[in-house]
């Protein structure tokens, strides 16, 4: 076929015809949707992977179960339904590569910190109290790793770790407070280095330098952003600052997580990919724990109660104690102050915390300025139960402890 010049066109040169413009759409939406397709499959791919693998972090304490369920007719029952109670605890193993760097394995592991964090029923608050590891306790019999087992002790509260691992300090916590424990989470030097980077370290404020050589610490005044080996020698001293005892690292423990929940809570980590994940690998493949919580479900079921909890109801405080008497480099319980807040926590009833320099006419620990019981708590021999609210009388006041909030860490 010519054109008029007498020239072939292009359709007769190739022998064809030419391709209808509808037939050329239906193609190319077929190769668009063939694409999509396995792009979506991809990411869906890429996806389950991810999930596999992080879920797969995750090391689950199968001999704490075991033990736990052989004393289980000794443990407490639990009260509020819908509360959790989680055991948090800080090992110093030295076992590993990340770890032999602070000491050797002397082939045991101390409980480094131990925080016992209260949810409750309806998730607006969260309270973490400080287990000081120096507390005298009475820790009972307890499996070894070598399959003896020890005698029951009144010893300092870290042995309990030591001797019998997680299902001992357990057992010990729920024997000191009468409150069941639902979780339990362990983790290492290495693991918590890995979580403070994930989130591109945490903010604290110091009045003084800071230079304790045990911690590998030096730390000029002011505010400072710690990462990694700077982070765990900022919980882990007890000499660079202060009068260097245990209450001012459980003090500064508290101020670094406070830090910590503020910036996991912000936009620059949980809306950031690029920091959820590393948070979220970090944080999976760092922690050993009970089997409601060995799965990337489980500890996003636990998150989820808490991303929303304003962190000025996020309270951090030690439990009530002063120097033992026989051994003042030992604490023990103050009562019936201990027993109040114990007693809180089982019947998931809310408390307060403030400075100790508080100035609202009452004391830090919960009574009133004069030493009176402040009206509606009454301490018996081991608890402190909430009196009835009487007719035509002021609501029962809410107990205030010595302690400090999320949202008070802020530098200023």
């Amino acid at each position: 076929m010519k054109d008029s010049a007498g020239i072939p066109d292009a359709t007769g040169a190739a022998g064809g015809s030419p391709e209808p413009p509808r037939d050329r759409r239906r193609r190319l939406l077929r190769w668009t949707a063939a694409g999509v397709s396995l792009l979506v499959l991809a990411g869906a791919g890429a996806g389950w992977w991810l999930y596999r693998k992080l879920d797969a972090n995750i090391t689950e304490d199968t001999s704490a179960a075991s033990e736990l369920e052989r004393f289980e007719r000794e443990r407490p029952t639990a009260i509020a339904g819908g509360s959790q109670n989680i055991l948090l605890i800080g090992s110093d193993s030295r076992a590993g590569a990340d770890n032999s760097r602070y000491g050797r394995d002397g082939g045991g592991q101390r409980s480094d910190t131990v925080i016992l964090l209260h949810l409750p029923a309806d998730r607006r608050s969260a309270t973490a109290v400080s287990i000081p590891r120096d507390l005298m306790t009475d820790v009972p019999s307890c499996l070894t790793a070598d399959g003896s087992r020890t005698a029951a002790q009144f010893v300092q509260f870290n042995w309990a770790f030591q001797w019998g691992g997680a299902a001992c300090t357990i057992r010990t916590v729920e024997k000191l407070t009468g409150i069941r424990i639902d979780h339990h989470m362990v983790m290492d030097f290495g693991g918590f280095k890995k979580m403070v980077n994930a989130v591109g370290g945490v903010e604290v404020c110091l009045k003084q330098p800071m230079n304790d050589t045990e911690a590998r610490l030096h730390l000029p005044a002011g505010r400072q952003t710690l990462r990694g080996e700077q982070a765990l020698g900022f919980v882990r001293a007890r000499y660079g600052q202060g009068d260097g005892s245990d209450t001012e690292r459980m003090d500064r423990q508290q101020q670094f997580l406070g830090s910590l929940v503020k910036k996991v809570q912000s936009n620059g980590v949980l809306l950031n990919p690029g920091r959820l994940y590393p948070l979220l690998d970090a944080a999976t493949s760092s922690v050993t724990t009970d089997a409601g919580l060995a799965s990337l479900r489980g500890l996003y079921e636990l998150v989820r109660g808490m991303r929303d909890i304003p962190t000025e109801q996020v309270k951090f405080l030690t439990v009530p104690r002063r120097p033992y008497a026989a051994n003042r480099n030992r604490d023990e319980l103050v009562q019936p102050d201990a027993a109040r807040l114990f007693q809180r926590l089982r019947a998931d009833a809310p408390l307060t915390v403030a400075p100790p320099t508080e100035a609202d006419g009452r004391k830090a620990d919960g009574r009133e300025a004069d030493g009176r019981e402040p009206d509606g708590v009454r301490a018996g021999a081991g608890s402190a139960e909430p009196s009835p609210t009487r007719t035509g009388t002021a609501p029962t006041p809410v107990p205030t402890f010595t302690g400090t909030t999320a949202g008070m860490t802020d530098c200023r």
